[in-house]
C-alpha cells in the first residue's frame, strides 16, 4: 500500500477512500508494520546468537529456547511463525545424509547376547550405549568413540583417535566410568565390532562390574540411539573442518559440552541431558550413589 502511494503519487485521503478505511487506521497500520519489522530484526539477532552455540538446532527447539526472550521483549511469535520467518530469511536447517561403515563384525571373538532388546530403560545409568564414527580434518581421517547414557541421553565418555584400536575406543569407556554417579547395575550395549569384543575392552567392563550386551548381527537399528548420537554431533556441532587433530579435539570438547548442557530434547520434554541425568541421580537411594 505504501509503495503504491509513493510510486503513483496517490494521496493518503484517496487511499483511505479506496480501501474504505480512515486515515488514522492507515497510520496505525503503518506503525504496526514498522514495529513488527523492528521485532523481526531482534528475532534474527537472537537466532544468530543462539546458533553460534547450537549451529544446527531445529526450529521447534529453537522456539523453545527463545520463548523466554521473546516474552520478555513482548514479541508474539509462535512456532509456525518462526518457521515462516526462518524460511523467508533462508535460515532453515537442511538435513545432511552421509554414511561410512566403521564396524567390522565378522571376526572370531566372542559376541554377547542382546540384553536390551525388550528392556524398559527407566533410570539413568541403567544402560550405556556405545558407537564409533569418523570425522575428517584437513590432515587426515579421525575416529570419535562415544558412550551415552540411554535414559538421560547424556554423553558420559568420548575419545578422539587416529585409529580404531581397542585401546583408543576404551578411553571413552574409562571416561564414562569416571563420570558415573551411581553404583547400580549397568549394561553396556554396542554393536558387534572388533573393538567392543576385544579382551582389552571386555576387561574394562569386568573390572567395573558392567554387563556387556551386543546387537544381533550387524543391524544399526538395534543400536539406534548410539547411531543417533553420532548424527547429532556431526550434523549440528562438528560442521567445519579443522586443520588437525589438536583443533578437532578442542571442537569435540566444546560440542559435547554444548550438547549435554544446552541442547533440549523432545524425548526429554525439552530438558537437556545434563538436567535429566542430574535430577534422576539425585532421586536414587543414598546407598546407590558413588562417594565423591
Amino acid at each position: 500500500m505504501w509503495f503504491f502511494q509513493q510510486e503513483k503519487g496517490v494521496s493518503l485521503s484517496r487511499l483511505s477512500s479506496l480501501f474504505g478505511c480512515s486515515r488514522q487506521s492507515l497510520y496505525q497500520l503503518r506503525a504496526r508494520q514498522h514495529r513488527r519489522a523492528l521485532q523481526l530484526v531482534a528475532v534474527r539477532e537472537m537466532v544468530q546468537q543462539l546458533r553460534r552455540q547450537l549451529p544446527r538446532v531445529g526450529t521447534r527447539k529453537l522456539h523453545y529456547l527463545l520463548s523466554t526472550q521473546l516474552q520478555q521483549q513482548g514479541i508474539k511469535l509462535g512456532r509456525d511463525g518462526l518457521f515462516d520467518f526462518l524460511r523467508q530469511e533462508h535460515l532453515l536447517i537442511c538435513p545432511r545424509h552421509s554414511y561410512t561403515k566403521t564396524t567390522h563384525s565378522k571376526h572370531w571373538l566372542k559376541k554377547h547376547p542382546n540384553l536390551v532388546k525388550e528392556l524398559a530403560v527407566e533410570r539413568a545409568e541403567q544402560v550405556f550405549v556405545s558407537d564409533i564414527t569418523y570425522i575428517k580434518s584437513r590432515q587426515r581421517t579421525h575416529y570419535l568413540s562415544l558412550v551415552t547414557d540411554a535414559f538421560s541421553r547424556r554423553i558420559m565418555g568420548y575419545a578422539l583417535s587416529d585409529d580404531l584400536s581397542a585401546e583408543s575406543v576404551g578411553k571413552a569407556l574409562k571416561m564414562a566410568v569416571k563420570e558415573r554417579r551411581t553404583t547400580l547395575p549397568l549394561i553396556h550395549h554396542s554393536d558387534r565390532g572388533l573393538q567392543y569384543c576385544s579382551e582389552h575392552y571386555q576387561r574394562i567392563l569386568r573390572k567395573h562390574g558392567i554387563q556387556p550386551s551386543m546387537t544381533d548381527g550387524y543391524d544399526c537399528y538395534q543400536n539406534a540411539l548410539a547411531e543417533r548420537m553420532n548424527g547429532i554431533l556431526k550434523e549440528e556441532f562438528l560442521l567445519y573442518p579443522c586443520n588437525n587433530r589438536q583443533e578437532l579435539e578442542t571442537l569435540v570438547k566444546q560440542a559435547v559440552e554444548s550438547y549435554n548442557t544446552r541442547r533440549p530434547h523432545l524425548s526429554l520434554k525439552m530438558c537437556t541431558p545434563q538436567q535429566v541425568h542430574q535430577k534422576t541421580c539425585e532421586l536414587m537411594p543414598t546407598g546407590s550413589l558413588k562417594s565423591s
